[in-house]
């Protein structure tokens, strides 16, 4: 079996969650902070990539860190061009960690029209799949994000990323959809409907080979979802925890079944620079553990 059919049947069939470890340039800044490194040690791009890349071995080299509870790890460009332990990024999670590699794709949000933040223009897509295909990406994931309960916003938001989904999926990866809703709305419930409308309409257009994976905020309703968990053009539907904390964002998602997590700020939450290995370690135990629980309740 192939190393892509490995990595395809540990995201079908296996238990776990994704961890979400691509903070951009955008939201780098803030990452750092709550991990405890002052602006002093950030002063520029490249001594902030610096210290992000290290915080991010820290967490993947850790024990805590494996296939055993995670089924996938996505990244930020910079991180997948680094190495660790002398393993290109992505090597280092499948060989050595069992984690299936993804790697964001966007670059950022345009301004908010019609209720919604579409994605800006994602410049040299095409060569940035071909690299990522090179070191043995799975599949990529792009952010765009819902502020009103606004019909043609949503559903262009959901045009925008089944168009470049398919480009993706002509690479020979397979896209992470991510409309994210904005917890902080209102109507959340009421967008998340339109967004669930959207989804299947673009989802029952895709070829029977071209599978996708959805992340989703995590809906008011109950197993609002359930429906595309099971779609035939669905590999998997993972959650982000958007701003909710690691407890809460838990207790919501054990509540959806089928639905796994794929956690950023509640993955790290209380992980410091200044703790020990042993303190670091306990801490990012627990916190997978959590998390990892309420994936497959």
């Amino acid at each position: 079996m192939s190393k892509l059919d490995l990595m395809l049947r540990k995201i079908q069939k296996d238990k776990g969650f994704i961890a979400a470890l691509d903070q951009s340039g955008g939201s780098t800044p803030k990452a750092l902070k709550l991990y405890g490194i002052n602006e002093a040690a950030r002063s520029n791009a490249q001594q902030m990539y610096d210290v992000v890349h290290k915080m991010r071995t820290r967490i993947i080299t850790s024990p805590a860190f494996s296939g055993k509870r995670l089924i996938g790890a996505i990244l930020f460009e910079n991180t997948m061009d680094r190495d660790i332990e002398g393993k290109p990024t992505p090597t280092y999670l499948w060989d050595v960690k069992g984690v299936v590699p993804f790697l964001k794709v966007d670059k950022g949000l345009a301004d908010e029209k019609d209720g919604v933040q579409l994605m800006k223009p994602i410049d040299g897509l095409d060569a940035l799949l071909k690299k990522a295909k090179s070191k043995d990406v799975f599949g990529t994931k792009m952010r765009s994000v819902i502020k009103q309960a606004n019909k043609a916003g949503i559903d262009a938001v959901v045009k925008q990323q089944f168009e470049i989904g398919k480009q993706i999926l002509a690479a020979g990866l397979v896209p992470i959809i991510e409309p994210e809703v904005d917890i902080k709305m209102q109507n959340k419930a009421q967008a998340e409907e339109l967004l669930k409308a959207a989804l299947k309409k673009e989802l029952d257009a895709l070829k029977y080979e071209q599978r996708v994976m959805l992340k989703l905020t995590i809906p008011d309703k109950d197993d609002l979802y359930a429906d595309l968990i099971k779609h035939k053009n669905v590999l998997r539907v993972v959650a982000l925890s958007g701003g909710y904390s690691r407890d809460e964002a838990n207790k919501r998602l054990a509540r959806q079944h089928g639905m796994t997590a794929s956690f950023s700020r509640a993955l790290s939450e209380g992980l410091t620079a200044q703790q020990s290995d042993k303190e670091f370690n306990d801490t990012l135990d627990k916190s997978i553990e959590s998390i990892y629980q309420a994936s497959i309740t």
